[in-house]
């Protein structure tokens, strides 16, 4: 596949499942590639034809971005080590969720949930354990009974109760044991990335503390088009800054992932003193930044 026909193909799939799609991201270094809106549906995804190929840099700018953005990250890409991803599975990469254009394809335009995750040692599923557990009272069987019946122990049976995965094998004798759907689906949009590790970094460089003194909290990034999320009160402002050459580059790639993700867009410029506006994003230069006292100006500025 060439180097454009995966993120082709994923941009079409989301455009046929009825999303609004950023411009796609071609400005390295970059922890995403697409950002995908629908109703209250906001999915950030990383398109890497090889998942092992997602760092661990990438996904933490994926995981801290979707965490604010109150957004659904994902991976989508065809191989994990030697092997094709597999249709309908779902694998896990720094404890994002990393899957098939095939799979995506499925979920969002089919409306077709996978039901199998890939873990060390093969593929699994995850078993309705409170479900489970009914149908084997119903059935008037112990713990022992069903161990005995699966040739696993009683406390892995309990294990099973308490939402442990199993093996697919395990799964289907389970359900055509008792004819009744034990499987539970995997629902990508519900899905919560995970906490980052550690305490938040420390703002570095004059533009970033000097946004620390107007009142906003900010978020450095690793490999984004932008290198912080600032937060003040209710708003979210995209950051860039760098010299004109640099930042005007990001300026207008910024503005569209800011329109499609209701945020605010800036660049701060540091070889230049005015302001104004590249579509949706404010250019501002780095001295007339240092004249502002509090965010609310910042904000009023980016909204004129």
């Amino acid at each position: 596949m060439t180097q454009d026909r995966l993120p082709q193909m994923v941009i079409s799939i989301m455009l046929l499942a009825g999303f609004d799609v950023s411009e796609r991201c071609n400005i390295r270094p970059r922890s995403f590639d697409l950002i995908a809106k629908k109703s209250d549906t906001l999915v950030i995804i990383k398109v890497a034809p090889h998942i092992d190929g997602v760092s661990a840099d990438i996904a933490r700018d994926l995981n801290l971005i979707a965490r604010h953005l109150q957004a659904t990250p994902l991976i989508v890409g065809e191989r994990a080590r030697d092997t094709e991803l597999e249709r309908g599975v779902v694998y896990i990469r720094y404890g994002l969720f990393a899957l098939s254009p095939e799979t995506l394809y499925d979920y969002f335009a089919e409306g077709l949930s996978p039901m199998v995750y890939a873990s060390p040692g093969g593929l699994y599923v995850k078993i309705k354990g409170d479900l489970l557990r009914e149908v084997r009272e119903r059935s008037r069987m112990s713990l022992g009974d069903l161990a005995s019946h699966l040739g696993v122990s009683r406390r892995t049976i309990s294990k099973y109760e308490s939402g442990m995965g199993t093996t697919l094998d395990i799964a289907i004798r389970l359900e055509e044991l008792f004819s009744a759907q034990l499987v539970e689906t995997i629902e990508l949009v519900d899905y919560r990335s995970p906490e980052p590790e550690g305490p938040p970094e420390s703002a570095t460089g004059d533009v970033l503390v000097d946004l620390e003194r107007m009142g906003m909290e900010i978020h450095a990034m690793r490999q984004a088009p932008f290198q912080a999320l600032a937060l003040f009160e209710k708003h979210t402002i995209l950051t860039a800054y760098g010299t004109s050459q640099k930042v005007v580059k990001r300026a207008s790639l910024i503005g569209n992932i800011s329109q499609i993700t209701k945020t605010f867009a800036m660049c701060v410029v540091t070889d230049y003193k005015k302001q104004k506006k590249i579509g949706k994003t404010l250019l501002i230069g780095e001295k007339h930044l240092h004249t502002l006292e509090d965010g609310s100006e910042l904000i009023d500025m980016i909204n004129e």
